[in-house]
């Protein structure tokens, strides 16, 4: 079996690439030719909570574990990627950077699918984790970007990041003073943080305007407020299954899950974009982990 580190996941796994193996993904979710497994949790006294998560994808499967305690940082993600048809173990994988990069990819997707015509402007709430792979993968599907705006709640946090992204995609990446100022104008607006309470006022949102909410995947958190959820057009999920365990989004706000206007991502992918102020709400899927993590493999060993 394998190793495969974090740097040969950044040198073999591009972003157009990744956004292409997400898609890819769900189609096949839709077509029946690929599975996922929810999240699951193993939650100790002490806080630590261990995390797994499933899928299986053309000639693989696996699955993705961390461990995280609030008192401990950051986590440490390893993927174990399988042979389907044989069970053979093939390798394990360093995941931290592949989680970061398949998680941008569905918003990339989801942007690609959802957005109106031709958007000008996004606004990123949170300066962490996930956003950089948030912006990289919006400016991918939609390079008609103009104007970046990012708030977060630690100036030198924002100002650093904005500074970064400015240098490194050639874009203009402002950092404002308020997350109202970065919203109000927004065409795309993605929420990235690991907020407990909405972090926008619905007020500020265009009516026009394309929400990627990917912070929370806890039944105990949210991002976003009741009333964006109920003004929204159309609602995307990555999973129903997976949605209805951890969309704290939709879960804090009282959403029905027989609502029409909810859709999960894999049925919506070839038809027009519906219009309006619609909302993607991303969890993340064990069976992109696969197919990002296959895509490595074979790159490296094939």
């Amino acid at each position: 079996m394998l190793i495969i580190t974090e740097q040969q996941v950044r040198e073999h796994l591009t972003m157009p690439e990744a956004v292409r193996l997400v898609r890819d993904s769900f189609l096949a979710l839709r077509d029946g030719k690929a599975l996922n497994q929810p999240r699951r949790r193993l939650m100790l006294p002490t806080g630590t909570v261990l995390h797994s998560m499933a899928g299986y994808y053309g000639k693989y499967l696996g699955t993705k574990v961390y461990a995280t305690n609030a008192k401990a940082g950051q986590a440490n993600f390893l993927f174990l990627l399988f042979d389907a048809e044989t069970t053979a173990p093939l390798a394990i994988v360093e995941a931290n950077w592949l989680g970061q990069i398949r998680t941008g990819a569905a918003s990339g997707v989801a942007t690609s699918v959802l957005a109106g015509k031709d958007p000008k402007s996004l606004a990123i709430i949170g300066s962490g984790f996930q956003a950089r792979s948030q912006l990289d993968a919006i400016l991918h599907a939609c390079p008609t970007i103009e104007d970046v705006r990012v708030w977060s709640r630690h100036r030198d946090k924002r100002d650093n990041f904005a500074a970064a992204a400015t240098l490194e995609t050639g874009k203009l990446v402002v950092a404002t003073e308020s997350a109202e100022e970065a919203v109000r104008h927004a065409d795309i607006l993605v929420t990235a943080t690991y907020a407990k309470d909405p972090v926008l006022e619905s007020a500020w949102v265009p009516a026009h305007c394309h929400v990627n909410a990917m912070g929370s995947n806890n039944a105990q958190r949210r991002e976003l407020p009741e009333d964006l959820i109920r003004r929204a057009t159309l609602i995307a999920i990555d999973s129903k299954e997976q949605g209805r365990i951890e969309s704290g989004d939709l879960i804090l706000a009282g959403f029905h899950w027989d609502d029409p206007r909810l859709v999960e991502l894999q049925d919506q992918i070839e038809k027009p974009a519906p219009g309006g102020l619609t909302i993607f709400k991303s969890n993340g899927l064990g069976v992109q982990d696969v197919a990002v993590a296959a895509y490595v493999y074979e790159k490296l060993y094939s």
